[in-house]
């Protein structure tokens, strides 16, 4: 009998046993390629005529499971089979939906009050290919069917807005979108199904920068799409065409999240209603945007979408002064950090103008409502007080008057 060369039995060692218990955790499967018994059983993988996984770009095991969870919680309400798909940033899951959706001459109409990325992509690069978008305020329904075309092929808005904290009139859209034969797309990050779960609510797709709220540690980089099965086949051909596939770390770190959703989105929820209260008094304040706050134009909105309680944990302040204003207020915070990215145990800040929405111009911001000074706070998981003296110290020290 021939012997293998060392280099050989090498490659051949045992697998790892099979546990008979099953493992508590959703292991990491970390294989970029998978071994078939025949020509034919790996042929008909990729046809998608038999179960299983060939090739990581197309599918992992671990962000399977994760893209299912997702599609479980969004879900939960729904009496429609709903699918998930991973993705490796949250603009991955906005910009191949959006390629999914449309193509040459198709028209989509959007909220002015988007993330700075979102916004990019629809005016920029998507033009460039073909697909014009007009933005219109969202909260305005008559506005919105006015802006329909018969090529409109997506309707596109955040459950909670970037940074305004506008609440979407998400089954009045779902309404407009269905009679123009349109998909409502809803950008959920904000929210979560922890707060509002858009599908239960008429929209056909809801998409999450899934680094924010679902993993909640600022430690793993995501994103996901949910949606009706027929739409969701089309996401998933564009996102394997695309290439930008979850790794199976990030989608262990990002299902791990999930477990804890709940409770941490509550807290963050309960300390954002103190602090925007109480930030909202103080004299070198303009406005405050939290829809938890009365005087909130969307308040009455988000009571009866949102789950009990729960009204998100972004809290935007524009302070008197402008744009430096804006700048002076952030630099002087001490317990607050100033970092990108929202949604982790600890609470951010950044000045909107220079950071998340750089690449609107002065004009595209006030017609989103954005101020020049607007700062936008991501609360997290440290005591409410803390946060509301630090924000007032700051607006103390940057010469806010007396309280």
């Amino acid at each position: 009998m021939h012997q293998h060369g060392e280099n050989t039995r090498a490659l051949g060692l045992p697998a790892p046993p099979a546990p008979p218990q099953p493992p508590l955790r959703a292991p990491v499967h970390r294989s970029t390629t998978y071994e078939f018994a025949s020509s034919q059983d790996y042929a008909d993988v990729l046809a998608g005529e038999a179960p299983g996984y060939s090739y990581a770009r197309i599918d992992n095991p671990t962000a399977t499971g994760f893209a299912a969870a997702m599609a479980a919680l969004e879900g939960a309400g729904c009496d429609r089979e709903v699918h998930g798909e991973a993705f490796a940033s949250g603009m991955g899951a906005v910009s191949t939906t959006l390629l999914a959706l449309t193509r040459a001459g198709a028209h989509v109409v959007a909220s002015r009050s988007i993330y700075g990325n979102t916004y990019s992509l629809l005016d920029g690069l998507l033009r460039r290919f073909g697909v014009e978008t007009d933005f219109v305020d969202i909260t305005d329904t008559a506005a919105v069917r006015a802006a329909l075309r018969p090529e409109t092929a997506v309707v596109f808005t955040e459950t909670l807005s970037n940074p305004t904290m506008t609440v979407s009139d998400l089954p009045a859209l779902a309404a407009v979108a269905e009679e123009a034969g349109a998909v409502l797309v809803v950008d959920s990050t904000f929210a979560t199904p922890a707060v509002c779960r858009p599908l239960e609510h008429g929209a056909g797709i809801v998409l999450h920068s899934a680094t924010k709220y679902i993993g909640g540690h600022s430690d793993a980089t995501g994103g996901v799409a949910v949606g009706d099965a027929d739409l969701m086949a089309a996401v998933r051909s564009a996102r394997i065409d695309l290439g930008p596939c979850l790794a199976p770390d990030e989608a262990f770190l990002l299902h791990r999240g999930l477990e804890t959703l709940p409770l941490r989105v509550a807290r963050q929820c309960e300390t954002a209603a103190a602090f925007a209260a109480a930030v909202a008094q103080h004299p070198a304040v303009e406005r405050v945007d939290y829809p938890g706050l009365p005087g909130h134009p969307g308040h009455d909105l988000a009571d009866r979408l949102f789950d009990a309680g729960r009204r998100g944990a972004v809290v935007t302040v524009t302070p008197r002064g402008g744009r430096e204003a804006g700048t002076a207020f952030a630099d002087a915070l001490r317990t607050i950090r100033i970092a990108a990215s929202l949604g982790g145990t600890h609470t951010l800040a950044g000045h909107v103008g220079s950071t998340t929405h750089r690449q609107m111009s002065d004009a595209a911001l006030r017609a989103a409502g954005i101020g020049p000074a607007a700062v936008r706070f991501s609360i997290g998981l440290e005591d409410a007080g803390d946060l509301v003296a630090d924000a007032l110290a700051a607006l103390d020290a940057c010469g806010g008057g007396t309280r």
